[in-house]
């Protein structure tokens, strides 16, 4: 069996000699490049397998070797490697293409894993047609932030969706920035310069949503006084992104069922079949596999829709990226300040240390609320909001009696902010808040639903969805 051809190409001797090291086997022959420029001619000398190339680096850099690279050779992997964590390198350089993208340092197991299965992959490719990217790159700034693995899986995959055309799915819980990640992959696909057009299928009525999507035509109902063109029509040729769809009727479902398959829709009221050259996007905070077990969404539509899917991780999963975001908000509130804000320590750590079940949008609130509010700087653990530090703003409760016996402070609290927030619907208990008061209604009555809820001042029905919505089941592993 012949040898595999590695070329790695870095500007820093020692990393090239570590790879010589690494490497140093039967199975690969290894040769290095000090430069883009050096590796250019030699790769048609060489005929590598596998291309590990630094981004950033002298003359040249790696993006725009990897696209020259692609053009003497569509089908040669490339393995991009840097240690400035940057999120447009990830997306760009996946978005080129490129195999995969590693972060310095390495770890050898990891690294020789990586480089095992691009090898293979090369070998596969030789016997098969590559896709070409004809895509062109931009300067530009994403409003996405992370260094963590998650996220630099996100990265990735937004680069390989803006590549393609193919209908997608986000999913993630509300507030993880399902919404930014739908513009990141329409800015970065080749209909990235006509429209992309954004509609919540939670918050219009079910007789609204089907004319905000297709339009209307005169006198079709109450109210109709002219033609209506829908969000379909509005953005042929760009990108459609149905946010909360497991919220939509089953009767919208069909309809959108029908433009994906037909690629044509009516408008309310209307004749006429209009056709429409639309990328859908999809999200959702639900559990889609589950609602089509349980005939609440079309499993037909739902394979439609999962052609490629985006799982986005709740910020408490990520707590490394805190800090990252931290930074990226005061950034961009700069502006809000009266002068330039930083962040004590002390008070990072207590961001870093939040559950954050409103996720990143919870925290970009925040972030705004003290910057806002901001006295001076640094900004201290005094001046964050008590739902961060624990500390209680509330004017001390009495106990009361029931048959059961007396009441938590924390449950008669919850009673009168629950009561507080229903005699006035624009009222909001902080979703933090409100997610320690049902834990705690919980972890009082054992588990019993029935008994927290009337412990709360809530209806059994109205406790469920809190339990789902901040997902206290399956943390306190109540069934």
């Amino acid at each position: 069996m012949s040898k595999s051809k590695l070329l790695v190409v870095d500007d820093e001797e020692d990393v090239r000699y570590s790879f010589q090291r690494i490497f140093d086997s039967a199975e690969i022959e290894i040769s290095t490049a000090g430069s883009g420029e050096e590796a250019l001619k030699l790769i048609p000398q060489l005929h590598p397998d596998l291309v590990m190339m630094d981004i950033r680096m002298g003359g040249i850099n790696g993006l725009e070797t990897l696209r020259r690279i692609r053009q003497l050779d569509s089908k040669l992997p490339v393995i991009l490697m840097t240690a400035y964590r940057t999120t447009q390198a990830a997306i760009e350089g996946m978005k080129l293409g490129a195999f995969d993208y590693l972060l310095k340092p390495f770890e050898v197991p990891k690294l020789k894993e990586i480089v095992s299965a691009a090898l293979k992959a090369s070998r596969e490719m030789k016997q098969a047609v590559s896709y070409k990217s004809e895509l062109q790159a931009e300067d530009y700034e994403v409003d996405i932030v992370g260094h963590s693995p998650a996220m630099q899986q996100v990265f990735k995959l937004i680069g390989q969706l803006a590549a393609s055309d193919v209908t997608a799915l986000i999913t993630g819980e509300s507030g993880t920035g399902k919404e930014r990640v739908a513009l990141e992959i329409h800015r970065h696909s080749q209909r990235g310069n006509q429209k992309f057009l954004a509609v919540n299928c939670a918050a219009i009525p079910e007789q609204l949503l089907e004319s905000e999507l297709f339009g209307h035509e005169r006198g079709t109902f109450t109210g109709a006084t002219g033609q209506r063109i829908g969000k379909f029509e509005q953005c042929d040729h760009g990108t459609l992104f149905l946010d909360e769809i497991g919220d939509m009727t089953s009767q919208t479902q069909t309809k959108i069922l029908r433009v994906l398959q037909s690629k044509s829709f009516q408008r309310v009221g209307g004749n006429q079949e209009i056709k429409a050259d639309v990328r859908i996007i999809a999200a959702t905070n639900k559990n889609l596999e589950r609602a089509v077990a349980e005939r609440q969404f079309r499993e037909d539509l739902f394979y439609r829709l999962n052609v490629m899917r985006i799982q986005l991780p709740p910020l408490r999963e990520r707590r490394g990226d805190v800090p990252l975001l931290v930074d990226y908000f005061l950034r961009k509130m700069s502006s809000l300040a009266k002068q330039p804000v930083s962040m004590a320590s002390s008070t990072l750590k207590l961001l870093e240390n939040h559950h954050w079940p409103g996720n990143v949008r919870e925290l970009e609130n925040v972030i705004q609320r003290i910057v806002a509010l901001s006295k001076g700087t640094p900004i201290l653990p005094a001046d964050l909001p008590p739902e961060i530090t624990g500390a209680s703003t509330a004017s001390p409760v009495e106990h009361s009696g029931s048959g059961e016996g007396a009441a938590t402070d924390v449950a008669v609290l919850a009673r009168q902010l629950f009561q507080w927030a229903r005699r006035d619907p624009k009222r909001k208990v902080m979703p933090a808040v409100e997610r320690e008061l049902v834990i705690q209604a919980m972890k009082e009555c054992s588990g019993n639903q029935v008994q927290a809820s009337k412990l709360l001042g809530i209806t059994r029905a109205t406790l469920r969805k809190r339990l789902e919505k901040f997902s206290i089941q399956r943390e306190l592993n109540i069934t």
